[in-house]
């Protein structure tokens, strides 16, 4: 798997994301990275960032770390404990496989913010749709 090609293939096509200001750093098979950059449309009533904005930052490094393996692979469950709020500029998400099987897997999130502040911490399960891969290398 072409994990370059990967990540800018998931940058560009998923227009959420885009939309969210969320975007991927680092794709290998079991391990992903991504950004949010904080912006007005990030926050919530209170002015921190809206817990949806960091359920997708989490999903999406998920989607980088699971889809390198080379099958398409989608989420089934999310579960996010919200530890502190999310202020700053910018929030990073770390994904890493717990278990990455030929057809389930299980994968750890944590957010954080600027410094290095765990903000949420993710548990998303997942489920290989396909043995293809999300795109051809």
């Amino acid at each position: 798997m072409n994990c370059e090609k990967l990540r800018n293939f998931l940058n560009s096509n998923d227009s959420f994301c885009r939309h969210c200001s969320i975007h991927l750093t680092h794709v290998a098979p079991g391990e992903a990275t991504a950004e949010l950059e904080i912006t007005s449309d990030s926050m919530n009533s209170r002015n921190v960032v809206q817990g949806g904005a960091i359920m997708t930052l989490a999903d999406f490094a998920f989607a980088g770390a699971a889809n390198a393996h080379g099958h398409t692979t989608v989420s089934t469950g999310v579960t996010t404990h919200f530890l502190r709020p999310g202020t700053g500029r910018k929030l990073f998400a770390r994904a890493k496989a717990l278990h990455h099987g030929r057809t389930t897997c299980l994968y750890q999130v944590d957010v954080t913010d600027e410094q290095n502040e765990l903000v949420a911490s993710a548990s998303v399960s997942g489920f290989t749709i396909s043995p293809a891969p999300v795109i051809e290398d």
